[in-house]
């Protein structure tokens, strides 16, 4: 058997065999399949019992550690899924008793989109040690690491394996220039282990990473320390499976992979084709790919029940332009599906024009999740908003608390004329900071206990309020039998998949009633005894007036004056700052309106009282929906 001077296999054969000798070097793997495999492929929309089939198979593999949880998980099972969070970790570990349990954890952020108070920050963590949580992959969108500090400590206090992350971005298509370049990395890197982590995390959210670019980096690294290095990319560039290699050549120990159902597109590489390829090499997994491949069969099955989720346009598996907008998947799938629910995916390639000034303007932040959603919400306003280029003229909460120092130290400079107009009249003062954001946050689990009262029955209910107060209150009376879990929450059957894809089988063969309605056919048909309604496009109807963005301010107004206040955007309603019966000044916030996770403040064109209020916390409503009405004649 022969190798060259990177331990590959050469030209001598080698039989598959699962009691082959263990490899001098073997690279251990992670398996990301249960949290970010379907947070990329299906929008976090995996639940727990298509899960449970699979578990203990993967837990036979022999993977280094399996992510079940963290990430865009807590967050859609409680609002999307009717499921509890707490209760997937715990049902997990039922069934994964061998492989330890890692997850993603967003610092300061934990598992929401902005930074907590220490308290809620501890309390979080110390209960997913107590559910199980053995390893805990913590980063921050910022890479500045005085975010880490809090969970850093219970993390240790507990005996947890303390993973520290480099988030992985760029400004040019390859590592470079004056932002992100080697040294910057390096030093990074530098920087966790003076912090004490116990491994190091290169996390590449977008695929960006270069195969030659890892390799390089990874042999700088390992000149200087010997603390474990895992690599975490994406296959959205096409570059995913060659950058693993590399970085395996240049000594890696830990990479990340899907099994093969759920791999490629946004998510990430197969396991299977480098189990294969590292056969019989110094780096062998050991792995044995007949087990992978039972567990693939497996996961196929429950497959259809997701597919309907997949938002990618094309068929084409890779997506070499991401090199050039920097747009990692999640956050590509948020921005089409904003511009659709408003008529305006056609201004999508204006977004991806505008979306490295905005992100030039807020300090060349990486692109990770919130800093992700901040970039790209805040482009979508200012291209559907923006009367001229670069006003601003609808900026996000997350914004104004990015420019006061709230989510830590930006990589550069914030553009100093949009933070001074997004700090004009910013409650916590006009000035910006630069200490540990978390450092001035007052505690927030008390107020919570007051706040939930008798609905919130134990620590973790109180946790969930604390992260998502409006969507977790919603979440917990379903819980509790207090309200009805809405039909598009409970889980499909595959019997119900089945159904629904021989009715649009019959649809496209034209064997259905047909109402004509717009744009759309309504189609209505029986399938085993039960009656269905679906809607297809109809290039023969005449189109509906659609919405297009206000190209001045002066139609806006004019709406306005009228003292009605309408949603700008699709999204949920976190909070009406006033109610009936109150007064109203001009500029006032009188709603905050959710739209892709970011809060936006609505204001008030007119003064007046409040006549009429339309929606509730928690409803979610439609672009041009009316929220409010104003009587500007009496004040």
């Amino acid at each position: 058997m022969s190798y060259d001077n990177h331990g590959v296999l050469g030209m001598t054969e080698v039989r598959y065999n699962a009691d082959r000798p263990k490899a001098e070097n073997p690279i251990k793997i992670n398996d990301v399949t249960l949290r970010d495999g379907h947070q990329s492929l299906f929008a976090t929309r995996g639940r727990t019992e298509d899960m449970i089939p699979v578990a203990e198979m993967m837990d036979e593999v022999g993977f280094n550690a399996m992510e079940t949880w963290g990430g865009a998980s807590f967050d859609a099972m409680h609002r999307y899924l009717g499921e509890d969070p707490w209760e997937r970790l715990i049902t997990l570990k039922k069934y994964i008793k061998k492989t330890p349990f890692s997850m993603l954890l967003r610092g300061q952020n934990v598992v929401g989109y902005r930074n907590y108070a220490d308290d809620v920050v501890s309390a979080f963590v110390q209960r997913a040690i107590d559910h199980g949580m053995d390893i805990f992959r913590c980063f921050d969108a910022l890479n500045d690491y005085r975010n880490f500090e809090t969970a850093a400590k219970v993390i240790k206090d507990n005996g947890k394996h303390f993973q520290g992350v480099v988030c992985y971005t760029l400004t040019e298509p390859r590592l470079g220039g004056k932002v992100y370049n080697m040294v910057y990395y390096l030093n990074k890197v530098r920087e966790l282990i003076d912090f004490g982590v116990d491994s190091v995390c290169i996390k590449d959210m977008a695929g960006l990473i270069a195969p030659y670019d890892i390799y390089n980096m990874i042999r700088e690294i390992k000149k200087f320390t010997d603390v474990p290095i895992n690599l975490h990319t994406h296959f959205t560039s096409g570059m995913g499976d060659l950058s693993i290699f590399k970085a395996v050549e240049a000594g890696v120990d830990i990479v990340d992979t899907c099994i093969g159902p759920y791999a490629y597109r946004t998510s990430h590489p197969a396991v299977e084709p480098l189990i294969m390829s590292l056969l019989g090499t110094t780096r062998d997994s050991g792995l044995d790919i007949n087990k992978i491949t039972a567990i693939a069969d497996e996961m196929e099955k429950h497959i259809p029940k997701y597919k309907h989720l997949d938002s990618s346009p094309k068929y084409s598996i890779i997506d070499i332009n991401v090199l050039l907008h920097q747009t990692p998947g999640g956050m590509l799938s948020n921005l089409v599906n904003q511009l659709k629910s408003m008529d305006a995916l056609d201004k999508l390639e204006e977004v991806f024009r505008l979306l490295p000034k905005v992100r030039k303007d807020l300090g060349s932040i990486p692109l990770v999740t919130p800093t992700s959603q901040i970039v790209g919400v805040q482009t979508v306003n200012n291209v559907l908003f923006d009367e001229v280029e670069g006003e601003y003229a609808q900026i996000t909460k997350e914004v104004k608390d990015l420019c006061y120092g709230l989510y830590g130290k930006t990589t550069r400079d914030i553009n100093p004329e949009v933070r001074k107009k997004a700090l004009k009249d910013y409650p916590r003062g006009e000035e910006p900071i630069d200490q540990r954001p978390g450092s001035i946050l007052e505690p927030e689990l008390e107020e919570v206990q007051k706040d939930f009262g008798e609905l919130a029955k134990n620590i973790d209910d109180e946790i969930l309020c604390a992260l998502y107060p409006v969507t977790g209150k919603r979440f917990l009376k379903w819980k509790y039998g207090l309200s009805e879990v809405p039909p598009e929450v409970k889980a499909k059957t595959l019997s119900k998949v089945e159904k629904e894809e021989e009715l649009i089988r019959r649809a496209l063969a034209g064997e259905l009633t047909v109402k004509k309605n717009g744009l759309s056919r309504q189609l209505e048909v029986k399938v085993d005894g039960e009656t269905f309604s679906v809607e297809i496009d109809d290039p023969n109807a005449v189109a509906p007036t659609q919405f297009r963005p206000r190209k001045t301010k002066g139609a806006a107004k004019e709406i306005d004056l009228s003292g009605k206040l309408s949603a700008p955007l699709p999204g949920m309603i976190i909070e009406y700052k006033k109610q009936v019966g109150d007064e109203v000044s001009p500029g006032e916030t009188v709603v905050v309106l959710e739209a892709m996770k970011m809060m936006n403040n609505l204001e008030s064109a007119v003064g007046g009282i409040v006549k009429e209020i339309k929606f509730s916390s928690g409803d979610s409503v439609s672009k041009g929906d009316v929220l409010m009405v104003i009587d500007p004649d009496k004040k």
